[in-house]
């Protein structure tokens, strides 16, 4: 960034002032090279040692009076190599270990060796550890290592900032960038590198001829040409920027490519000319059935409308992702073509999604270059290429351009700028911030300007955009706090979901419950594993189409998978006590009831999964391990705290590849979801080593039956007593205690408050096919209950339930309170 901008802010400031402009930096990563006690030496000889078969002995002269001999088992070091030796006494850090390595004179098999050639990553220089350094012939032997690297040009420490780029900023995806903003903040001149570009035609264009057929897709196409081209690796300066960028080297020319598309962000493609038949390239559309192999050696079919970059017989790139391996500069290769195009994001875009194939160069164009940038990074690479590879670059270009893009004209008001950011800004203030980054300002009057956006900047197509630019450069924390604003005329009201969620925030974080957030892809062997047909999911899984990985290849039809990870890592790490819920979108293809696109079904789902003790062990007590009724607790409590009406359950005992048992349940007879106990397979296959309970709703249908009670009302408390009566019954072991609840509750209405079982047993006495069971009833009025209208109700609840379910009370009803 030095290079083009002359900034002075260290990197932590410079760091801090990127963030503030709008360009996050994650990380900022120091790169250094190892050079105290490191000096250069001439290997004189090399001869294998005597009493090893992978170690040889080197005489190195090092710039002393004598050679001095190291035994070095690195596969590359020969005679008359200038290396880099780190001396007796040096301190090496060495890539994978903790404690660093003291150079010392030492024996290896009966052999002396008075110090140490260093690879590359021993050094700092890179991650390679294939061989020794080996240094340019220009290099002193007996000179600093640091010297050297200055006359070579490397910084021997450098920082990386790592910088999260927004999809809105395209310019900022390059070095230079970077800079103007840099240079917009500082008040500074931006430094780009002096270059003259040739002209359009000249020898270059009686050498190759462009001709593009599909102008919408392709808008310029710039060819430039470098004869006589030595291809070898590229200097250390070039490959260290290339690294700490993230990139490998490859060879001068492709390096060069990589370099200029990340110093000025615009991709660049380097073909081997001798292979372009006919000298021609044409850029048109894919037809059906065309294929190509790409660089990567993947044979790839074409989608049909895929930009294509060919030559009189064969497709040699795809438009703006990757070039094939038919063409490719190699090290036979002695004459350069250097494409540099402007590609429609959109069509890039398109193109790289049906593939599945992303590319540095399609992540520039999907976002959009600068569209008139094509000559200058073409002159730019043909310049270093004939500086690192000998080549010499022939005179002129072709430079195909049917389509050009013409960049809007925005007018600016200084009465809009203090409208947005509260606060003015001076006018020569905003005229320097936009002229600083490359938008032509004129003035046409006392309180507007015209400003052309420049080519580099096509996410700016409204005023806002360009206040939004003064604002950032400006610095938000110059705008000042305001000590008054004006408020609307009426409180904001929250929708029902979202008071329903706040609901469920308070009370299972009261309970013990952590929320989560699971990924919602899903690898699709999993996804179809708990896409049974009893969960919420009806239908076959959602694909994706061009699925990142197979991980990630299928939409999840449940929130249960996501939520069995995150148990299955915490009791990794230690934790027992597991009780999770989230939030989340669930997926699956149907036939009817489609939500957004037809024949797919996408919903919001809650899920509470537990598992594991109640609680940490505590003194004198064993912890509880958590089951089915806990869960049901949680449940019950849940839907009453959402007051969602007229709750029925269903319970199931039929196993499916999912539950051992379950409960399905109902609101006003829709169901709303369901809960259960997981099969001990599906857990262990997860090393879950205690059973799962869980409970899964369609959080969308459940809002919609509780958005019509989200508001509480007031009833007063009854001033008159309660009346409590028990009841015993015998029934068929058959029948569900919840459906003789509803039974009551109907039959005993209008007195009936409440009903709870409060005992369950069988005996030799009940009978063998039966069980008994006792519930506790409530009665209740706004005034005072006679114990005719009491009995009255019980035995109407008794009738009821003798008439659905053969109940036989046991015994008479017991009062407990009046």
């Amino acid at each position: 960034l030095s290079d083009y901008v002359d900034h002075p802010l260290a990197p932590r400031d410079l760091a801090h002032a990127l963030t503030m402009c709008g360009l996050e930096v994650e990380d900022e990563l120091i790169h250094g090279i190892a050079t105290e006690g490191i000096v250069v030496g001439r290997v004189l000889e090399v001869s294998h040692h005597p009493n090893a078969d992978h170690l040889t002995l080197c005489q190195v002269d090092v710039g002393r009076e004598s050679p001095i001999q190291i035994i070095c088992g690195a596969p590359n070091v020969a005679a008359n190599q200038m290396v880099a030796v780190a001396t007796i006494g040096t301190t090496l850090q060495l890539p994978g270990k903790t404690k660093p390595l003291k150079v010392r004179r030492s024996k290896m098999r009966g052999e002396t060796s008075m110090g140490m050639i260093c690879a590359e990553d021993e050094l700092g220089v890179s991650e390679d550890h294939s061989g020794i350094m080996v240094l340019t012939q220009d290099a002193a032997p007996g000179e600093s290592f640091l010297t050297y690297l200055t006359r070579v040009g490397v910084a021997a420490q450098d920082t990386v900032l790592d910088i999260t780029i927004t999809p809105n900023r395209p310019d900022a995806t390059c070095h230079m960038g970077v800079a103007r903003d840099i240079s917009a903040l500082c008040d500074l001149p931006l430094r780009r590198p002096e270059l003259s570009v040739p002209k359009e035609g000249g020898e270059a264009a009686r050498h190759i001829a462009v001709t593009i057929e599909c102008p919408h897709s392709c808008r310029r196409y710039v060819a430039m040409l470098v004869r006589g081209v030595t291809i070898v690796d590229s200097p250390l300066w070039l490959q260290r920027r290339l690294r700490a960028i993230g990139l490998r080297p490859i060879n001068n020319v492709v390096d060069i490519t990589n370099f200029v598309m990340h110093e000025c962000g615009q991709p660049l493609h380097a073909f081997d000319y001798d292979e372009i038949a006919g000298n021609s390239i044409v850029v048109r559309a894919s037809t059906a059935g065309e294929s190509i192999t790409t660089l990567d050696g993947k044979k790839r079919a074409l989608p049909p409308g895929t930009v294509l970059i060919c030559d009189q017989q064969r497709p040699v790139a795809v438009g703006g992702i990757m070039g094939s391996e038919n063409s490719e500069v190699d090290s036979k290769t002695v004459n350069v073509l250097i494409e540099s195009a402007y590609f429609d994001p959109s069509a890039t875009r398109r193109s790289a999604r049906a593939l599945g194939l992303g590319t540095d160069a399609s992540y520039r164009f999907e976002r959009g270059v600068d569209s008139d940038g094509q000559a200058w990074a073409a002159a730019r690479a043909a310049a270093l290429i004939a500086d690192l590879a000998g080549g010499a670059v022939v005179e002129g270009r072709v430079d195909a351009h049917p389509n050009p893009l013409t960049m809007p004209i925005l007018a600016l008001r200084r009465a809009r700028i203090a409208r947005i950011l509260g606060t003015e800004v001076a006018a020569p203030e905003v005229e320097r911030i936009l002229s600083a980054l490359s938008f032509e300002v004129s003035e046409t009057g006392p309180d507007t300007w015209l400003c052309r956006v420049p080519p580099h900047r096509p996410d700016v197509s409204q005023e806002v955009d360009l206040i939004e630019e003064v604002a950032r450069i400006h610095g938000l924390d110059n705008i000042p706090i305001l000590h008054g604003t004006q408020l609307p005329g009426s409180a904001p009201h929250a929708r029902p979901e979202e008071l329903l969620r706040t609901e469920v925030y308070g009370l299972l974080g009261g309970r013990g419950y952590r929320e989560i957030y699971t990924n919602s892809l899903l690898p699709k062997s999993e996804a179809e594993q708990f896409c049974d047909p009893v969960l919420a999911s009806r239908g076959p899984v959602v694909e994706t189409l061009n699925a990142v990985s197979q991980s990630m290849a299928t939409l999840r039809p449940s929130l249960l998978p996501g939520v069995l990870r995150v148990m299955q890592h915490n009791q990794n790490h230690g934790q027992e006590v597991l009780r999770f819920y989230e939030f989340g979108h669930v997926f699956h293809r149907v036939h009817e009831q489609a939500s957004f696109i037809p024949g797919y079904s996408e919903y919001g789902a809650l899920i509470l999964a537990i598992s594991g003790p109640l609680g940490p062990a505590e003194w004198g007590e064993t912890a509880r391990v958590a089951d089915f009724f806990d869960l049901k607790g949680d449940v019950e409590t849940l839907l009453e705290v959402l007051r969602v009406p007229n709750v029925t359950t269903e319970p199931s005992y039929e196993s499916t590849p999912l539950m051992q048992y379950h409960v399905t349940i109902f609101s006003d007879g829709t169901e709303i979801g369901r809960m259960g106990r997981l099969e001990d397979e599906v857990s262990s296959a997860r090393d879950i080593k205690s059973p799962v309970f869980f409970s899964e709703f369609n959080w969308t249908r459940l809002v919609l039956h509780a958005k019509n009670h989200v508001t509480r009302r007031y009833r007063p408390i009854n001033r008159y007593p309660v009346v409590t009566r028990d009841i015993s019954l015998t029934v068929d072991r058959t029948v569900p205690a919840s459906e003789m609840v509803t039974t009551i509750q109907v039959a005993g209405q209008p007195l009936l408050r409440d009903a709870t079982v409060f005992d369950l047993y069988a005996d030799k006495e009940v009978g063998h096919a039966k069980q008994s069971i006792a519930f506790t009833l409530r009665f209740d009025a706004q005034r005072t209950l006679r114990d005719g209208e009491v009995e009255k109700a019980v035995r109407a609840i008794v009738q009821a339930l003798y008439v659905e379910h053969g109940a036989q009370l046991r015994g008479p009803a017991a009062s407990h309170g009046a």
